[in-house]
């Protein structure tokens, strides 16, 4: 059915989607991103995982939702999200696979150069692909159908909170064939020949929650992203830790190491700088004892490095001081193109935070929305 709601035009500011629990709000900006209006919301009830606007021609949105009675579908829009009409195909297994498709956990545009294509990642860990703007579906079958994928995933059982993942759907600038995926749990394993096959690219990244803490796969990266204007460069936010890796190698180094020992390394979100590679942003969370994801000790704060993660910054002006439990999801911080570039999170307790001077300083431009899934840039 097609989904019709005005939504606020950023007039020369920025614009953001806020993807919740409940549906899909959008969040638009003056130009000097000091005054922000609420509009929304649209898929109210829709548990809304990921809404991703179109880089490529600035009208297309897509959504993934999980509706209460439909189950999990994509919606798309190609009129800048005034109204949406639901995929004829959304991703699927292959009948008698024995797997079925919860959730599709993630959006990512394809290449410049393919501009109908499309990617999405689902719960449990598969991988599609469209080529007629999101209309309809069809699996990767180099990953579906990989004689390795079952043991890749951890078998089609696993213990991961909110289920199986497979995200960071990460496309090369350079070459359409040269794909990157993460999975939760499974670790990040690379294409280069358009999804027919796959290789772990694990080398280097702890997994101390398993017997062999140095295996080939089975790793749990929280967030994978590629480095703007350095595509041979990725970053990663795991729950062993925060690492870089430069290509050609295949080792990725330990950045972590370097943030404080009361904080720790682990979180579940990271922004690449969208201009600057060397320069990133993390929101770190308690995984102590029984693994909270809270903010540690109450007291949020965003670590930045601007040196590739050699060294990290406490960034919290404006942040309650204490008492305050944030949890923020993988897909629920990002950042601007504007200069300074503004970075933006969301937490599960509806409020959204901005800083228009990459993180120096913090303030709240939306409260009291639900718990908050992602958050992108349109």
């Amino acid at each position: 059915m097609p989904r019709t709601a005005a939504r606020p035009s950023a007039e020369g500011g920025v614009t953001l989607l806020i993807a919740t629990r409940k549906g899909l709000w959008w969040l638009a900006s003056d130009p000097m991103r000091r005054e922000w209006t609420t509009r929304g919301p649209q898929f109210l009830g829709h548990n809304v995982h990921h809404a991703v606007a179109d880089p490529r021609d600035a009208r297309s949105v897509l959504v993934a939702a999980r509706t209460g009675h439909l189950g999990p579908t994509v919606f798309r829009s190609t009129g800048g999200g005034r109204r949406f009409v639901e995929a004829a195909r959304p991703p699927a297994f292959r009948s008698g696979s024995g797997r079925v498709v919860d959730h599709t956990f993630w959006l990512a545009p394809g290449h410049a150069t393919e501009p109908g294509v499309w990617y999405a990642g689902t719960s449990p860990q598969g991988l599609f692909r469209s080529e007629d703007g999101g209309a309809t579906w069809s699996g990767v079958d180099g990953f579906n159908e990989h004689p390795q994928r079952k043991a890749w995933c951890g078998g089609d059982q696993d213990g991961t909170p909110d289920g199986p993942k497979l995200h960071s759907i990460l496309v090369d600038p350079r070459d359409p064939r040269h794909l990157y995926v993460g999975m939760s749990s499974g670790g990040v394993f690379e294409s280069v020949d358009g999804g027919a096959d796959w290789t772990p690219l694990n080398r280097g990244v702890r997994a101390d929650f398993m017997p062999d803490p140095d295996p080939e796969y089975g790793h749990d990266p929280h967030c994978v992203r590629l480095a703007s204007g350095n595509p041979d460069r990725l970053y990663q936010q795991n729950h062993c830790g925060i690492y870089r890796l430069d290509r050609p190698g295949n080792v990725w180094i330990d950045i972590g190491a370097s943030m404080p020992k009361s904080v720790g390394a682990v979180g579940f979100p990271m922004v690449v700088h969208p201009t600057d590679a060397d320069t990133l942003w993390v929101f770190p969370m308690d995984g102590t004892d029984v693994w909270p994801r809270t903010a540690p000790a109450g007291r949020p704060a965003v670590f930045r490095s601007r040196n590739g993660g050699r060294r990290w910054q406490r960034l919290a002006d404006g942040f309650p001081g204490t008492q305050a439990w944030w949890t923020v999801k993988r897909q629920a911080m990002t950042a601007d193109r504007a200069a300074p570039a503004g970075v933006y999170l969301g937490t599960t307790s509806g409020e959204v935070w901005g800083s228009r001077d990459e993180g120096d300083s913090w303030w709240c431009i939306a409260r009291h929305l639900p718990a908050i899934q992602s958050i992108e840039v349109a």
